[in-house]
């Protein structure tokens, strides 16, 4: 319902979807836009490609930790305020980041004010739509907003190559704090969702949640480091397993313990951090559900394609963008669309073919992948799987924030935005991983297998290379080869092997992003039938 129980004026409905798109594409911008200027950045902050990588990793965890009391804030002091606060400390970090002469700068500004900005900014985004659109009207919403997200990450790698290369990283993140005070001045016409009576907030569970999730989530992303369960090769070992085993141990431990003091404080009559009542809501965890499955899909995909252009084919950043966009085309398309032309189709139809247009996309391009294989390859596989994303991002915003009453939109919006956290972590770390280790494997069975390669040579290969074969070019590993003195036989036997054994990396990788969306198919039996409308008689929001 509108502030005071008046419909906001119809002229605002574009500004308000420009608003908060734009609001959704900056948050996800962060996540993909340095990955091509990694070691640029690096030099510039005088630190190290991992050190880089960890803010990036940073900047997720920081949002995936405090997204459940982002979202609870945002009820409390009204959803609007929090998304303003929200767009002011993001704006704040957006503008220490692009003057940060050291890591720990970059850290504070990228990894923290960002990351709490976007904790404040995102739950806030879901319960604005439910307030500004009528429920007939929220797929088209929750549509645009959502594939403007997904959209930021497929461009971010082509915005982030053309700055780096022509002008400096600095100003994408310059020109981020002029994105910001645009959507604060858009946003200003926005309808705001009034907080509502509340009795403060649960600082308990509030720590417990931050905790839980922090802890798994910080382990999926050291998965590529330290290894999912067997300590890798001079990493860490916690009685004999990977740390990775323990922290996601005590991240749902934490979790469970989450859960069970908010049943307690319900019981209570407080007011839950999250109320354990909505796990009972079929339709809700449906769509939790979808989210999780669909983000982990999507970042695996955007994990390795990138790989493939950028380093198996050995094109420039700027290419790589390029090639990407096809993505962009259908997903708008489809997420823009499919609303309008099919208003009353089926969400679990549409939702089924999306989850279908993901796994057909993963198996087309893990078919096309052989030595011959160009950069078009990929075209095909990313226009069918920017269907899939399309389709499910027509869907299933609307489908989780009308499985509740709309005061609860904005704490369902916390809850949703840390599944699709956790998603995109474990996409991410389960497609690398898959990847290295069938690398790895391929790689050093080829080299035993060579004749050409001394017994010797075979030996350092496999006692140096056991933790892993990094996912090289073959320019970098012919300039690694040179400098280490190998002979052309050597040379030649490694470069072949590594060729080979990067396509069985890849296609084993997009195996398993394949398989999970099978597995994604037998949970939309909880997408409901029907598009939900707004109940009769109530005042309808925007049109």
């Amino acid at each position: 319902m509108a502030a005071g129980g008046t419909s906001p004026r119809p002229s605002s409905a574009r500004t308000t979807l420009t608003a908060l798109g734009s609001a959704q594409f900056l948050m996800a911008l962060d996540s993909s836009v340095m990955n091509v200027s990694i070691a640029t950045v690096a030099a510039d902050v005088d630190s190290t490609v991992s050190g880089i990588q960890g803010a990036i990793t940073a900047y997720t965890l920081v949002m995936a930790m405090f997204m459940i009391p982002g979202g609870k804030v945002g009820a409390m002091i009204g959803r609007k305020r929090a998304f303003m606060i929200g767009g002011v400390v993001y704006g704040c970090g957006s503008f220490t980041t692009s003057i940060a002469p050291n890591l720990p700068v970059l850290l504070l500004g990228w990894s923290f004010l960002e990351g709490i900005g976007a904790a404040l900014i995102l739950p806030a985004i879901v319960a604005l739509v439910a307030e500004n659109f009528a429920a007939e009207r929220r797929p088209a919403a929750y549509g645009l907003v959502t594939a403007a997200g997904a959209v930021a990450i497929a461009v971010g790698p082509l915005i982030g190559g053309l700055a780096t290369t022509y002008f400096s990283w600095r100003w994408v993140f310059a020109g981020e704090v002029v994105l910001v005070i645009v959507i604060l001045l858009l946003a200003r016409r926005v309808n705001d969702a009034p907080a509502e009576a509340r009795h403060g907030i649960d600082f308990v569970g509030a720590l417990l949640s931050v905790l839980g999730l922090g802890l798994f989530v910080f382990g999926v992303l050291r998965t590529s480091v330290w290894g999912w369960f067997l300590p890798k090769s001079g990493g860490p070992a916690w009685l004999g397993l990977s740390p990775v085993v323990w922290l996601m141990g005590a991240g749902l431990f934490l979790m469970w313990l989450f859960m069970t003091w908010e049943a307690r404080v319900a019981r209570q009559g407080r007011e839950p951090l999250v109320d354990p009542g909505l796990l009972a809501n079929r339709q809700l965890t449906g769509g939790l559900t979808m989210f999780f499955f669909q983000y982990l899909v999507q970042m695996g995909v955007f994990f390795l394609v990138p790989l493939y252009l950028s380093v198996a084919l050995g094109l420039s950043a700027l290419t790589t963008g390029v090639h990407i966009l096809p993505l962009s085309v259908t997903l708008m398309a489809a997420a823009l669309l499919i609303p309008r032309l099919l208003p009353n189709v089926s969400p679990r139809r549409v939702v089924r073919l999306g989850v279908l247009a993901l796994l057909a996309g993963a198996v087309v391009l893990m078919a096309a992948l052989d030595a011959d294989a160009g950069a078009s390859v990929v075209t095909v596989p990313l226009l069918l799987i920017g269907l899939g994303m399309g389709a499910l991002a027509s869907q299933l915003g609307s489908v989780t924030v009308s499985a509740v009453p709309d005061e609860r939109s904005a704490e369902v919006g916390g809850v949703q935005n840390s599944v699709t956290n956790l998603g995109a972590s474990i996409g991410t770390a389960l497609a690398g991983s898959v990847m290295l280790a069938v690398l790895t494997s391929s790689f050093l069975t080829s080299i035993e297998q060579n004749p050409a390669v001394p017994e010797p040579v075979k030996t350092q290969a496999a006692a140096e290379l056991d933790s892993g074969v990094p996912f090289l070019s073959d320019a970098d590993l012919k300039r690694a080869l040179d400098t280490a003195g190998a002979s052309p036989e050597v040379s030649q036997a490694a470069l072949e092997a590594n060729a080979e054994a990067r396509l069985k990396g890849l296609r084993a990788a997009l195996g398993i992003l394949g398989l999970t969306a099978l597995v994604a198919l037998l949970f939309t039996d909880r997408i409901p039938t029907a598009q939900p409308r707004s109940p009769s008689g109530a005042a309808a929001p925007q049109r």
